[in-house]
Formats: C-alpha cells, structure tokens, sequence
C-alpha cells in the first residue's frame, strides 16, 4: 500500500511541476549543453484535401511547389539567422497570403454573398500569448493583424468591423476588394450555386495556411490564415482562427497548425488536443519521472528524452478521431527537441519543412515525404 501511495505521490509531483506555467524544458537546444549548435525548424502547409496527381497538371504543380519553397525560405531565413520563432511563422505565412494559390488573402475564396472574409490566428509558445482575427475584409495580411491583437491590445480575438476599426488605428491600409478576389475562386462560387452542390464538391483542397517553428532559444510558435470555405454563410467562421482547433503553441509541447474541414476540428479541438497529449504522454515518460524526481530543488528545467515518435502517434491518433466524426484534414507539428512533422488523413497536404541540420523539402501528394509524415486516408 505504501508503494503504490508513494508511486501516486511521485505522478502527482511530475504532474504538477508540468504542468506549472513556469516550468521550462532543457533538451538538446536550450540548457547548459556547452558549445553544442542551437537547433531550429519550421514547417508550413497550404492546404489538405482531394489533392491527387490526376487532378493537377504539371505546371500547376511546379506552381505549388515554387510556393512553397519560397514561404518555407522566408521562414528559414529567419531562424538561421537567430531570429524569433513568432518573425518566421509571419514570414513564411506572408507570402502565402499575397499567392492566389492558396485559400488565404489574395485567392480567398467567397462568401455565398460574393465576399472575401479572411480569418487568421498566432500564438506564442514563449507566453501562450495569442491573437486573432475573423471576418475582416480589408486587410491585405491579417496574419499581421492577428499579432497586432496579441500584442497591442487587451484581447485575444477581434471580429469583422471591430478587427478593422483596430486595424485602421494600428496603421494598416484599407486593401480594395479587388486585390483578394480572383476569377478561379468566383467561378467555384457560381458553380456551387449553380448546381446546388456543397463547399466540399467545388474545393478540391482545403486551402488554409500555417506555419510552426522553433528558433534556437527553444521557443514554439504557431501561425494560420485562411478565407474559409466557399460558399459559407452567416458569418460562419471556422477553426483557422480559433485557439486551440486550428492554432496552438506551448514550449512545454509543441507548435500546430491545422487546414482542413473547420467545423470537425473545432469539435475535437484539435492543436490544443495534441500539444495536451504531448504534455501528459512526457508525465508518463519514465525517463521524465526520473528526471523531475533527481531535478535539484531549486531548477526548474528538466532534460527531455526524445519524443519524435510519440509525438507523431498522438497526432495522428488526433486526426483519426477527426476522420471517425466525419471531418478531413491535416496538421503541421514542431516539438521542442527539434523534429517538424504531419498528419493528415487526406489524399494530400501542400506542405514543407526545414530544420538546422540540412533537412529542406516540399511535398504535395501522400508518401512523398522521407520521413515525418503520416498520411492515414483510411482512418
């Protein structure tokens, strides 16, 4: 009896040292590691879906990947060169929402009114600091916006004419409507209305994008931007700018990103849902145990065992759980100990990574990848 009181007392204090807001993890890019390489990763997707080689031509295909690369190069930049986690989630986002491509700024699809609302989300891994906006219409880069609410104003989450009244007074530009409209998008809106057919029949992908990152002082960060799905209606907003579905950081995880079909992930609060597995599958670890146990008394930090694997099964079983109520999708995940991966149960995910040892790659279609993907369709 004593035994088992003192292995309760023992989970009891591991759980409440991780769960304390100061607690910070030492892994092998923070700490005292000596002269040992600070790590950095960042990986970006724009978009899941009905994404199959059949239904992309070849240069459309050059197109996205071009895309891609230039995103996940702008994010890269700024952590090679010691930059904050937060500045590459925007870098790399930015250029995304300036491409027709994707389902994000310029190229956002329209409403069933014809209009371009556009939904963005940040967080902060550091601080859990967040900020996010929904329904503007007028901001060429609401990304931007969205860290604007997070650091210049008393609140999380800013809507429709408020978030562009805040806008205005942080010193944005009014954008016109015709700088996010284009001719591709309006024709899914008429052929959607037309044939009477749902968002999911005129889009074959689910164009939001995201980014997650982690710089070389150890910290987590998590960015998204989308216009939504065709055709929506009563200012219907999905999980891209909701914390906690679609976006959520925490150096105590991980960094996610989420695209896919709002409504489910919302439901299953999915970026949250994986980084608080995360958090709880390390209070479980062994190794973790010991460490908190042998920490001295007056540390809070802890050396972390590597936890890549772990980490993409609690993705991927959060995915499966969107794809057994009915919803599609994928997620982009960066954990402290370096490793950037995904999970999604879609045919495809425009996507990519990079990190400090040399990794750089993009990817479109499922099983692409040479490593830290999992595409479970079947789920």
């Amino acid at each position: 009896m004593q035994a088992m009181k003192n292995a309760l007392l023992t989970i009891v204090a591991a759980g409440l040292a991780l769960l304390a807001p100061t607690a910070a993890f030492a892994d092998d890019h923070g700490g005292d590691h000596g002269a040992e390489k600070p790590k950095w990763s960042i990986a970006i997707h724009g978009g899941a879906g009905t994404i199959l080689p059949e239904n992309i031509t070849p240069e459309q295909r050059v197109a996205y990947e071009a895309a891609l690369q230039e995103a996940l190069d702008a994010g890269t930049e700024v952590l090679k060169n010691g930059g904050s986690a937060m500045d590459a989630v925007k870098a790399a986002i930015i250029p995304m929402e300036d491409n027709p491509l994707f389902n994000a700024g310029r190229g956002a699809v329209f409403t069933w009114e014809g209009e371009n609302e556009l939904d963005a989300s940040i967080m902060d891994g550091r601080d859990r600091s967040a900020g996010a906006v929904t329904g503007v219409k007028t901001v060429k880069n609401p990304i931007l916006l969205a860290d604007k609410v997070r650091t210049n104003s008393p609140h999380v989450f800013l809507m429709g004419e408020g978030a562009e009244q805040f806008a205005g007074e942080q010193g944005f530009e009014v954008t016109p409507p015709e700088w996010f409209a284009t001719q591709s998008r309006r024709e899914s809106l008429e052929r959607m209305k037309a044939r009477e057919l749902s968002a999911l029949d005129v889009d074959l992908k689910f164009g939001t994008v995201g980014a997650v990152a982690l710089d070389q002082d150890g910290n987590l960060a998590a960015g998204t931007s989308t216009g939504g799905m065709t055709g929506k209606r009563w200012g219907r907003i999905g999980d891209a700018p909701v914390i906690g579905a679609g976006t959520y950081a925490d150096n105590r995880s991980c960094a996610v990103s989420a695209t896919g079909w709002g409504e489910y992930f919302i439901r299953v609060g999915v970026a949250q849902d994986i980084c608080s597995r995360l958090r709880f599958l390390r209070l479980m670890d062994p190794e973790v145990l010991k460490a908190l146990m042998m920490r001295p008394a007056d540390s809070d930090e802890i050396d972390l065992p590597q936890f890549s694997e772990q980490a993409q099964n609690a993705a991927d079983a959060v995915m499966a759980e969107v794809k057994k109520l009915g919803g599609d999708g994928g997620v982009i995940v960066a954990i402290p100990e370096g490793d950037v991966f995904y999970s999604f149960n879609t045919a495809g995910m425009y996507r990519g990574r990079a990190n400090s040892d040399g990794l750089n790659e993009v990817a479109i279609f499922g099983g692409e990848d040479e490593a830290g993907a999992s595409n479970t369709p079947d789920h």
